[in-house]
């Protein structure tokens, strides 16, 4: 997949919220909401440590989107994240009706890092965010920005 410079700066931004809910404990994911004018509407990553395992970003965005924009602005929006959304975020955004979703890593290739490390599989299976929200545009995984992803989650499961 290629993006423009715009679009990796929003990536490089996922990555960075992914990092820092590595640093407070938590599984590394962040997500970006961006406005059709490019604007930074929201930002969020994974606050699951807390003991509510619904407390992904993705889910957190697309509740934000529900109650700030219009349908119409949802529809333009793009949402920029570490990682492809599990099943319960893609149907929040496809209930919300948000846009486009560009991601920089796969379920398919969390799933593979995960049996790697020799994690146990989540209770939800991961698939692809089509087989979910069929006819959303989907972009993703971004190859340069997707080593730096696996390497976080390494970090993470190998700490606990």
């Amino acid at each position: 997949m290629v993006v423009d410079e715009a679009e990796l700066r929003y990536l490089r931004r996922c990555v960075e919220l992914a990092t820092e809910a590595l640093e407070e404990g938590d599984e590394p994911f962040g997500s970006v909401l961006v406005a059709a004018d490019g604007a930074v509407l929201a930002e969020d990553h994974n606050r699951v440590a807390s003991g509510d395992r619904t407390r992904h970003p993705e889910f957190e965005l697309a509740r934000w989107a529900a109650a700030n924009m219009s349908p119409e602005e949802r529809a333009a929006a793009t949402v920029y994240t570490s990682g492809e959304h599990c099943p319960m975020c893609a149907a929040a955004h496809g209930w919300v009706g948000l846009g486009r979703i560009v991601y920089v890593s796969s379920s398919e290739q969390l799933a593979s890092w995960l049996a790697e490390l020799k994690v146990p599989a989540p209770p939800v299976r991961t698939l692809p965010i089509r087989d979910i929200v069929p006819d959303l545009v989907v972009e993703g995984p971004v190859p340069g920005l997707a080593e730096q992803v696996r390497d976080l989650h390494r970090r993470f499961h190998r700490a606990s």
